[in-house]
């Protein structure tokens, strides 16, 4: 009980950061370099804005704003005047999504694009995609309030992605890929659970997406320099090295899957056990496999020339498989279900590997439901390839945010850590346009997609800093 004791202390005391009056902070605002802390609008206003935007919510009593609903809209009207506020050129684009420009000394130059996520999942916490947002105004307002927009040597975006989480049509990054070149026309015709379809929901917006013009939201490559984008971290490594910051090598890729089972429909008292077809017990069975494959992938997949030893032995330190949603119809105590849907989630790092874990899990899927007398459907939603950060850019920010990390405190001589994320950006879809590379930003326990998701004031204080911090070191 002592040891753990100690560990805890040991913990609180690295997440702590040493304390910075304000004295101290109005100080180095007079240095010869121009660094100051700017507490008031990277902290301050920063934290007040995520919790004012953590209220805009289409839920009562949890957060929840899904790609174009009215909290959304909203969401995106608030993030624009506060663009506007940093001095920022503003508009809104087919796909929703939220832009503020600053041109710099030299309009005509390559961009650096910086952006995250509006949209949230249900129940959602407050700083997952808003604090990349909300970072970004903040760093490009301390430029602002200098008089040094016009400074910058390339032009700098935010961008507020209208679609990252894929809640609401069940395909991720409608606003990212649009802006890259890669969402197919066909994704204007997908359908919420009220048969609403993308177009739809725009159109009611007063936004005229059509096949025929959303070739029009790709921006040409040889007009954007790169993509940064601040995110928390949305696991437990930062927390547990007592680090703020931290910068991101890669990104798993990604692939969802609506598997739908169906069987026969009858009465809960009156059909034998023996002569059911249950789409329910045959689901379950379906779930563990899932399971099973994703714990030990050494002994579900076999060598050959398409899965690699090496790629079995990458699984085994990035795959993870989730079922987030099940939906039995006619969803009736006393009844056995006739239909069955449920969603997959994989994730890892080696796109062979998880195609193969697919492949395999589908072999497998199939037997069962042959076995059970019950007719299964595998249709894939999304696919998201692994994702390289680009190194110089990454070593670019990973400057920044150890230079962030000193001017907060002074004593600070450790090490940027390098992360992978298991987790899905809006950096994916824009790496198919230009380089990109990612910061994280701790978070409490390292919990996400929670109400209980908490960072730190001092490190989204951090996050602007280091921000600012890129943005200057191109002046």
């Amino acid at each position: 009980m002592g040891c753990s004791f100690m560990l805890v202390c040991m913990c609180f005391t690295l997440y702590v950061y040493p304390h910075l009056s304000s004295t101290a902070a109005s100080g180095l605002e007079n240095e010869v370099d121009g660094g100051s802390l700017y507490p008031e609008i990277l902290r301050d206003e920063a934290v007040s804005r995520l919790y004012e935007l953590g209220k805009v919510s289409d839920a009562e009593g949890y957060l929840e704003r899904t790609f174009m609903s009215p909290a959304s809209v909203r969401a995106g009207y608030l993030i624009r005047g506060w663009m506007e506020d940093a001095g920022l050129r503003t508009w809104i684009d087919k796909m929703g999504n939220v832009h503020g420009r600053a041109d710099g000394s030299n309009p005509s130059a390559k961009a650096l694009l910086i952006g995250s996520h509006l949209d949230t999942v249900i129940d959602a916490g407050m700083f997952d995609g808003s604090l990349g947002i909300v970072s970004a105004i903040s760093a490009l307002k301390a430029l602002s309030v200098r008089g040094k927009l016009g400074r910058l040597v390339r032009p700098v975006e935010v961008i507020a992605f209208s679609d990252e989480e894929g809640v609401r049509f069940q395909s991720t990054f409608l606003g990212s890929a649009a802006i890259a070149g890669i969402l197919p026309a066909s994704a204007l015709q997908y359908s919420d659970k009220s048969g609403s379809t993308v177009q739809e929901v725009l159109r009611s917006n007063s936004l005229d997406a059509t096949e025929g013009n959303l070739h029009e939201l790709k921006y040409d490559p040889e007009s954007v320099w790169g993509y940064a984008e601040v995110h928390i971290e949305q696991g437990p490594v930062l927390e547990r090295v007592g680090i703020p910051l931290g910068v991101v090598k890669g990104i798993a890729g990604q692939t969802r899957l609506k598997v739908t089972v169906r069987g026969t429909q009858g009465h809960a008292g009156t059909v034998p056990m023996s002569m059911r077809q249950d789409p329910m017990v045959a689901a379950a069975e379906l779930i563990v496999l899932l399971e099973n494959v994703c714990k030990h992938p050494e002994d579900f997949l076999s060598f050959d020339e398409h899965c690699k030893d090496s790629s079995v032995k990458s699984l085994a330190g990035s795959l993870v498989c989730t079922v987030g949603e099940i939906s039995p119809w006619p969803s009736a105590s006393n009844v056995i279900p006739g239909q069955v849907v449920f969603t997959v989630d994989i994730r890892a790092m080696d796109d062979m590997g998880r195609e193969a874990i697919i492949y395999e899990y589908s072999k497998r899927m199939y037997h069962i439901c042959d076995r059970r007398s019950v007719s299964c459907n595998l249709e894939r939603k999304h696919d998201a390839g692994a994702v390289m950060c680009d190194p110089e850019l990454t070593a670019q920010l990973k400057s920044s945010s150890q230079t962030a990390l000193k001017k907060m405190a002074n004593e600070f001589d450790g090490e940027v850590p390098i992360l992978m994320s298991g987790a899905g950006h809006d950096a994916m879809a824009i790496s198919h346009l230009t380089k990109v590379g990612m910061i994280f930003a701790r978070c409490r326990g390292g919990i996400s997609h929670s109400s209980k998701e908490h960072v730190l004031d001092d490190d989204v204080w951090a996050a602007g800093l280091a921000v600012l911090a890129l943005l200057e070191s191109d002046m």
